[in-house]
């Protein structure tokens, strides 16, 4: 049974979540980076435990799987790290576009550590995605790239993450994947958000709570689409999620993107869907000549 369609599914379902999130991270405010992550991470904690609690799922997962598990929490910290950073200083497109090049490196990673072999097309492809990032980043010997810094580094972060999910996706359960991620998170941010911890006030907390609870949904989503098909196959739906906070963005803040931004992100867009197609069509060619063997 062809289980794309779910695929798909779970990642339009992920696409919106993480845009509603990504505006609730920049409606919290000035409260301190760290601390946004505990919330969110600690919110997704909640609700890992309500689901495995129900589903009877082991917490922990294999002995054998420790190494990875770890390792995907502390990428995926990272990457929320940095790309909370970047949402609170950068426009949310840019923010956006710039984390949503995780595919690209799920694509390198998975090509130097799974053994998967790049194709003809990747390779340009891969060029031209840099170039593009080039661009909305607009590299500068000055400190105002560290949010457009932050933002590749929070899509590289990402990208090794999802990389190690595709790995167990077979070996361990969704739930267990996210319940070790907000474990791992919420354990390394308490100290780190004692810090400079602030006190939220008024519509703060539903802002923050407001992110956790998207982030969970985007997680499970995002979890649940590799397991039912590759990234390869279903990553391109990811990118709705730059429209969404595109329209979220120019309504609650008049946001619009730099001329080089835009064309930036056009480039890596159009690169993602030309990838897309292409690999559809050689799957979809693989399985009918497996079909007749």
């Amino acid at each position: 049974m062809d289980n794309k369609p779910k695929a798909v599914l779970f990642m339009l379902i992920s696409a919106i979540a993480f845009a509603i999130m990504q505006t609730m991270v920049k409606l919290a405010g000035d409260i301190p980076t760290f601390e946004k992550v505990l919330f969110r991470n600690l919110v997704s904690l909640c609700v890992a435990l309500y689901v495995m609690y129900r589903t009877k799922t082991p917490f922990f997962g294999k002995k054998e799987h420790q190494k990875y598990l770890l390792g995907r929490a502390f990428l995926g910290l990272g990457g929320v790290t940095f790309y909370f950073y970047a949402i609170h200083h950068l426009i949310m497109a840019d923010a956006a576009m710039l984390n949503k090049l995780s595919p690209f490196f799920v694509t390198i990673f998975a090509s130097l550590f799974l053994k998967e072999k790049l194709s003809k097309i990747q390779i340009p492809a891969l060029i031209i995605v840099f170039v593009g990032a080039m661009l909305i980043i607009k590299p500068q010997f000055s400190l105002e790239i560290l949010p457009t810094a932050a933002g590749l580094l929070s899509a590289i972060c990402a990208g090794g993450a999802y990389t190690i999910v595709r790995l167990l996706k077979n070996k361990e359960n969704p739930s267990t994947i996210v319940f070790y991620f907000s474990f791992v998170s919420v354990i390394v941010m308490i100290p780190l958000s004692i810090i400079n911890f602030q006190m939220p006030v008024g519509m703060q907390w539903v802002y923050l709570i407001g992110t956790g609870i998207f982030a969970a949904m985007g997680q499970y989503g995002l979890t649940i689409a590799y397991k039912y098909a590759p990234a390869s196959e279903v990553s391109i739906y990811i990118y709705t999620s730059i429209i969404f906070s595109a329209i979220m963005g120019f309504l609650l803040w008049g946001e619009l993107p730099g001329l080089l931004s835009l064309l930036g992100s056009v480039l890596i867009i159009v690169t993602a869907v030309v990838l897309y197609l292409h690999q559809t069509n050689h799957w979809g060619k693989s399985t009918a000549e497996s079909n007749n063997m």
